[in-house]
């Protein structure tokens, strides 16, 4: 039985530690997206889990960037974390903060998609519908292909999530498009409703 907390909870923790509006709705993006790729990917019965670890996946980015994903396993305990999601939230740090693998599932989704989520956050701001609601991939790959775009996004991280999938590039970007366009109402409305 996986020991994770209930929603409330993981949120209550990740407004402790993070306050930059930019660092919640990426949160809120990753978790929908998590969830999302549970049901897609035939992981339905875990999916709580799966949004869970997106949602607590970058706990301690905002106050400690240089220990991320070192610190996050003392701050994921204060809530009674279980051992596979503190590993999964660690995982996605693979080749840049740590080295914790990146081998069940749910964690090579989690390191595919955490970057891509800011690429496409950022191509989305810069649409006239501010929106991934009228999103091409085909215009995504021009915003990958150009390196100052967005250039904290790493595409090499991207690329190798992918790999890790055995999924191409395309189908990855597709995915997570989808992913984004089915829970980008709802996280609007839950900023406001945090007043951020």
């Amino acid at each position: 039985m996986r020991a994770y907390p209930d929603r409330e909870t993981a949120l209550a923790l990740l407004r402790k530690y993070n306050s930059e509006p930019f660092h919640i709705q990426h949160a809120l993006t990753v978790e929908a997206v998590m969830r999302w790729y549970a049901q897609e990917l035939g992981f339905g019965g875990e999916a709580e889990f799966w949004a869970v670890v997106g949602l607590l996946h970058d706990i301690d980015f905002e106050r400690w960037p240089e220990e991320h994903c070192k610190k996050a396993p003392e701050l994921l305990a204060e809530i009674g974390c279980g051992e596979d999601l503190v590993r999964a939230v660690c995982s996605h740090g693979y080749g840049i903060c740590v080295d914790v693998e990146p081998v069940h599932e749910m964690e090579k989704v989690l390191f595919a998609a955490d970057e891509l989520t800011g690429l496409i956050g950022a191509a989305a701001r810069m649409r006239p519908s501010k929106s991934v609601s009228d999103m091409e991939v085909s215009s995504l790959k021009k915003k990958f292909k150009d390196k100052k775009f967005a250039a904290g996004c790493s595409r090499d991280v991207i690329k190798q999530g992918a790999e890790r999938l055995g999924w191409e590039l395309d189908a990855l970007m597709e995915k997570t498009i989808l992913a984004m366009r089915a829970s980008e109402s709802q996280i609007a409305q839950e900023m406001e409703s945090m007043g951020l």
